[in-house]
């Protein structure tokens, strides 16, 4: 008994948020299904780090003295060490990926990278805001919509806001379908939004390209930043389990099992940055600001280039297809093609969607290897 009333008066009010984030984040994976495969471990998480003698992270129990907490270890192992958790995940990502839409239109790898706008959009605002570099380029790589990515860069970095981060890029992703529409509207007519374009790609894509195209981009993206090609490789890895043909089971493992697996982990982890004492500060609501505020640019950016390009061509392109950009798949592509069919149902732009969206994978993870280089060298 005294155990217990020991541990309810260390209950702090900042603990109190926490227990609601993490409440907030179960109902979110729960009622709305978004992302629920890491809403809800990081929700559970957050409850867990934060109970005051729980011993999932490492503190001194009554009665027993040091304890070595689990979600602390799997942290320190998995994130911090060696960023290997957020690394593995995109081997699932990768073997889960088609690229033949991309690969039968390669000028929508140019989408890909202007949709990576609202990085540097809110890098600039962070940096403006008071937030040192390393902690203003681990902010703005929330604009990747990419939760692995904003983990290794912010991590990597030295961020001391890897927690906030990274609940911001993966609630962000989750609302995706909410988030753009709006910022889509904001910069197109609906003229341009019933654009249509052929349903179908105009040149096939063969065994070869697929398979090679993997490896050509990893020893691209190593030439080229060097810092991102842990996660374009292991990304283009997975993808060349799929595309061999020789290698099934092991594709269908990466795309399930592994990437299952991973994501649990990865989401019960990353809770250990939501300890209270380091979440529940007025930074964390300027990072949510900045967050969403580069999830909006990034869409803007997509959409204005692909408006920008209607300029020079005769085959006019629907921009909503720009916004695909962004790392969120395959989300984005279906909230484009949703969109396309409310203006009118008879067009079908998944196609062109899935091909921005799929470029839109590798340009965030690039432009999270140079902002590490860039800031590296800087400093």
């Amino acid at each position: 008994m005294e155990f217990i009333y020991e541990g309810l008066l260390s209950i702090t009010p900042q603990q109190v948020i926490m227990y609601l984030v993490g409440l907030l984040l179960i109902y979110l994976a729960i009622k709305k299904e978004y992302e629920p495969a890491l809403l809800l471990p990081m929700g559970f998480g957050a409850i867990l780090v934060n109970l005051p003698l729980s011993g999932v992270i490492n503190q001194t129990m009554p009665g027993i003295g040091e304890v070595n907490g689990i979600i602390e270890w799997l942290f320190n192992v998995g994130i911090e060490a060696s960023e290997a958790l957020p690394i593995l995940l995109f081997i699932g990502i990768g073997a889960m990926i088609d690229f033949g839409p991309l690969l039968s239109q390669p000028i929508m790898f140019l989408f890909g990278a202007a949709a990576q706008f609202g990085i540097f959009f809110a890098i600039c605002a962070a940096a403006l805001m008071g937030f040192d570099l390393k902690d203003a380029a681990s902010i703005g790589i929330i604009g990747a919509a990419d939760g692995p990515t904003s983990i290794l860069v912010s991590q990597v970095l030295g961020s001391r806001y890897v927690g906030p981060i990274a609940v911001a890029a993966y609630s962000y992703m989750a609302l995706v379908p909410i988030v753009q529409p709006f910022a889509i509207r904001l910069v197109t007519t609906k003229k341009e939004r019933l654009i249509r374009m052929p349903a179908k790609p105009s040149r096939p894509v063969t065994k070869t390209t697929r398979i090679l195209f993997p490896i050509i981009v990893t020893f691209l993206v190593g030439l080229i930043s060097p810092a991102s090609v842990s996660l374009v490789g292991f990304l283009m890895f997975g993808n060349l389990l799929r595309e061999c043909g020789v290698l099934g089971n092991l594709s269908e493992t990466a795309q399930t099992s592994l990437a299952n697996l991973i994501t649990l982990l990865l989401g019960i982890t990353i809770s250990f940055s939501m300890r209270a004492d380091a979440f529940v500060r007025f930074d964390t609501l300027l990072i949510m600001i900045i967050g969403l505020l580069a999830f909006v640019f990034d869409t803007i950016g997509g959409v204005v280039f692909a408006k920008v390009l209607n300029l020079f061509r005769k085959e006019k392109i629907n921009p909503m297809i720009g916004a695909a950009g962004i790392s969120a798949f395959p989300m984005s592509a279906r909230v484009v093609q949703k969109m396309a069919m409310k203006e009118d149902p008879g067009n079908i732009l998944i196609m062109q969607a899935t091909g921005v969206n799929v470029s839109g994978q590798i340009a965030s993870v690039i432009a999270g290897g140079l902002v590490i280089s860039l800031v590296s060298a800087y400093l």
